[in-house]
């Protein structure tokens, strides 16, 4: 008696976004960035190895944003910046609820060839985010070494993007090529952004009543930090000379279509 034919398995039903990966898989890899593979347990380049410098470089540099260091000629734009935030924002700035005469004091005050300044512009030129690092304070219980005080403030309609993180990371890499091994952070305890910032970089934060320290050790320099602000600084500018020229470009050409409409308007003037 024959035996019944046993029935045949569906095909396995095709992924159309896996058929594609193959065909597209002849043009090169995807762009889409996958997390890297974990390393061994033996590899000797962990996350304190001679690797970790450079993956933490290629990391900011895939989410890169260009940041300018500011000098005496733009503290027109700071005091422009700072007057901008509002009653709130200079609170958890400054500590205090600084008023437009103490934003100007603070900001003629700034010696830039001591201290730092970054700056993060927009395409029309604003300064949207700024921070300000200040050198030469001595670490608390340890006078032979110097910590570097970082402040920061980013307008309301840039927030969300990360520039205080960003803003916070170059600071840290320019004040460790200077040789400073700690970074400081004096904020208020309410400033959950700031804070945060501070220890998702790994900061002890010290919290006493309404105010809070935030201390962050900085490895030493090395040959890849260098290189590594040398070229931030480079894009940084060539970024904003590149936004000027466009700035200038595009008022140059609305000054000719506004030349050009009077003369149009003057010609139907005389036809009528």
């Amino acid at each position: 008696m024959p035996r019944k034919p046993r029935p045949t398995a569906a095909p396995p039903a095709v992924d159309p976004a896996s058929g594609w990966d193959e065909v597209l898989s002849a043009f090169g890899p995807h762009p889409t960035p996958r997390p890297p593979p974990a390393a061994p347990a033996d590899d000797q380049h962990t996350a304190d190895g001679p690797l970790a410098g450079a993956r933490a470089a290629l990391g900011r540099l895939s989410s890169w944003v260009p940041i300018r260091s500011l000098t005496r000629s733009h503290r027109r734009r700071i005091v422009e910046h700072l007057m901008t935030l509002d009653a709130r924002d200079r609170y958890l700035r400054f500590g205090y609820a600084a008023s437009d005469e103490q934003i100007h004091k603070y900001a003629s005050g700034i010696d830039f060839s001591r201290d730092e300044v970054l700056g993060i512009f927009n395409r029309q030129l604003q300064l949207v985010a700024l921070a300000h690092l200040a050198y030469g304070q001595p670490v608390p219980g340890d006078p032979t070494r110097t910590m570097a005080e970082f402040g920061v403030s980013v307008l309301q309609a840039s927030r969300g993007q990360g520039l205080g993180r960003r803003l916070f990371e170059t600071a840290g890499l320019h004040a460790r090529n200077r040789g400073i091994d700690t970074l400081f952070i004096h904020a208020l305890s309410e400033n959950r952004p700031m804070l945060s910032i501070a220890t998702a970089a790994g900061a002890v934060v010290e919290r006493d009543g309404g105010e809070s320290a935030a201390y962050l050790r900085l490895p030493p320099e090395s040959f890849g930090s260098q290189v590594e602000q040398a070229l931030e600084r480079h894009l940084g500018e060539l970024d904003f000379q590149f936004k000027r020229q466009a700035q200038v470009i595009g008022e140059f050409v609305d000054g000719v279509a506004e030349v050009k409409a009077h003369f149009d308007a003057s010609g139907r003037a005389a036809k009528e």
